[in-house]
């Protein structure tokens, strides 16, 4: 699987500076540009040891404010779902993109998570003029052909066909500064604890409904004592401090 519908040559945001914005408890501010569609990126998923991983990007109304959206990491699953659906029924656009674990093992974790990014975008059914984008880094967007009908398949590099990526801010810990951000945290989570959750049916002994494929203790034991499953990242230290050492059987 791909990508999920239902509604990336590496710069360190050059002319696209680098936001830092430090806590505080207002909320989180509507937009970050006032004068044009915005789409907020985040993704879910980027530090587990198995399964895809899911961006999502959303697009959402000028004078929209919604005071619960947070970073999903601050919310309780409960409150994920609930927010989700109200998401999918206010946004202007939104759309979930998946990059596999075998494409995360062949070009590696951060390009996949802004490829998984990208395949989001190409999904919206508005199409934005510019992007906000959770973290320090990003693959520039470049837009694919209005009659493209499926999402891509790899990478694009800019300006290899005279198109031109999308302008984007990169926005450390936007998911919890600015709404669409934050609403594209809460949807690529959910959707992809979903996807754990069935993973998980076929898989139970590494428990995935729990650990949601992240690093625990628990994990790990279970990928030392039962191997890896075809869900796993081939790339990633799987065992951890688990790993045999060289000399662990020398007397």
């Amino acid at each position: 699987m791909l990508s999920l519908r239902v509604s990336t040559a590496c710069v360190r945001c050059s002319d696209h500076s680098l936001l830092i914005i430090h806590h505080s408890t207002f909320p989180l501010l509507p937009h970050y540009y006032t004068d044009c569609i915005e789409a907020g990126c985040d993704e879910a998923g980027r530090g587990c040891l198995a399964g895809s991983v899911y961006a999502a990007a959303v697009i959402l109304p000028r004078d929209y404010d919604n005071p619960l959206l947070n970073d999903s990491k601050q919310l309780t699953a409960k409150k994920r779902y609930e927010l989700r659906k109200v998401i999918e029924h206010d946004a202007v656009a939104w759309a979930v993109g998946i990059v596999t674990p075998e494409e995360i093992d062949e070009i590696n974790i951060l390009h996949a998570s802004f490829l998984a990014m990208h395949r989001a975008l190409d999904q919206l059914q508005v199409r934005p003029e510019k992007l906000i984008i959770d973290g320090n880094r990003f693959d520039p967007y470049v837009p694919i052909a209005d009659e493209a009908c499926q999402p891509r398949q790899k990478r694009v590099f800019p300006k290899r066909d005279g198109r031109q990526p999308l302008p984007y801010q990169c926005i450390v810990k936007g998911d919890g500064k600015y709404e669409a951000i934050a609403a594209a945290s809460i949807l690529a989570k959910t959707f992809r604890d979903d996807y754990m959750d069935e993973l998980d049916e076929q898989y139970p002994v590494y428990g995935w409904k729990k650990n949601k494929g992240y690093p625990t203790r628990e994990h790990r034991m279970a990928i030392r004592d039962n191997g890896v499953s075809p869900f796993h990242r081939k790339t990633f230290n799987l065992l951890g401090d688990l790993q045999p050492t060289l000399f662990e059987n020398i007397e």
